[in-house]
């Protein structure tokens, strides 16, 4: 098993940036690999970006390229997510997820969550 935690979230304004971190416990975390997902107020949960394992394979939602970057330090036991110029539309909880073997993009495809942390943006 794997336990997960985000940080990094808060409350910043359009335009900014903002840094989440999912922290993992145990030894075979370079085994998962890990995804991003947010929630807004009344909208289902979509997917954002995962990592494999390894780092080698990366992949991010349409709705979000080219403002948001996935990485991954093994040795640390933490994926980030860096956002870059922030929108209003943004504003959600994001989730940080992890499954063993290759990335996927479906939430219910990931076994062990983390619990969310609060992401909002104003105007």
């Amino acid at each position: 098993q794997v336990q997960l935690v985000e940080s990094g979230g808060g409350l910043v304004q359009a335009g900014g940036s903002l840094r989440l971190a999912c922290a993992a416990s145990g030894r075979t975390f370079n085994s998962y690999a890990v995804g991003w997902f947010r929630q807004a107020p009344g909208k289902e949960r979509e997917f954002v970006s995962a990592i494999s394992s390894s780092g080698n394979s990366i992949r991010v939602a349409g709705s979000v390229k080219g403002r948001f970057t996935i990485s991954r330090d093994n040795a640390k036991n933490t994926v980030y997510l860096q956002i870059k110029s922030l929108e209003p539309e943004d504003t959600a909880v994001y989730f940080c997820a992890a499954r063993v073997a290759y990335l996927r993009t479906s939430p219910d495809e990931y076994d062990y969550w983390g619990q969310g942390i609060q992401v909002t943006v104003s105007s």
